[in-house]
């Protein structure tokens, strides 16, 4: 039987450490969470926390890139199954509702770490990049809507990108806050906003109702 490549295996146990330590970062946040903290409340002391992770930035932007690299195919779906512009609105619109349900705690830290990419020089990158990923995963959403209109988008991606995020922050905003309404709004205002993205100079018969 081959053995385990010891690089295989470390990156294994990287992956591991941030899987747990993302349930202490999602509920406890940046500035409140260090090495020991993360490491109390996993199954991991702090000497291997430390020994995989020099500080707790390293840790956290490896938690965050990973978090990321699996829900910015969250609505590819979505978009591979839509066949009418009024189903991918609702599909999409109910998909952004699902995941503040689902994982307020990871959303609210990213927003954390975004802002704090603004005092730490060493966040910037990763941060931009992560934006790059989520500003694409909007984009294909909104290219399928306008194909399904038969028509193009009338903004850019990055454009598109933050009326959107702005939208969901808020909504998660009023949902960690107890808002009952907060989640039907979000969708609402999706239903609103995506056929103001669209030129309809270009427009042609759409693809269904």
């Amino acid at each position: 039987m081959p053995r385990a490549n010891p690089i295989d295996k470390h990156d294994a146990r990287r992956r591991a450490l941030a899987d747990s330590a993302l349930r202490t970062l999602g509920e406890l946040g940046y500035a409140k969470s260090s090495l020991r903290e993360i490491a109390n409340n996993s199954e991991f002391s702090h000497g291997v926390v430390h020994y995989y992770f020099s500080d707790k930035l390293q840790l956290i932007v490896f938690c965050v890139q990973q978090y990321k690299q699996t829900c910015v195919t969250r609505y590819d779906g979505v978009v591979a199954d839509a066949t009418t512009p009024a189903g991918l609105l609702a599909a999409f619109a109910d998909k952004l509702c699902e995941t503040i349900v689902e994982e307020a705690p990871m959303h609210r830290l990213w927003y954390d770490l975004r802002s704090q990419s603004m005092f730490e020089p060493d966040l910037r990158e990763p941060v931009a990049q992560i934006d790059r990923t989520l500003e694409d995963m909007v984009w294909r959403v909104v290219a399928r809507y306008a194909e399904l209109c038969g028509t193009e988008p009338s903004i850019a991606p990055n454009a598109a990108y933050g009326l959107l995020d702005g939208l969901f922050q808020q909504a998660l905003l009023g949902y960690l806050a107890g808002e009952q309404r907060s989640l039907a709004t979000l969708s609402a205002q999706v239903h609103q906003l995506l056929p103001l993205l669209l030129d309809p100079a270009r427009a042609s018969a759409p693809h269904g109702a």
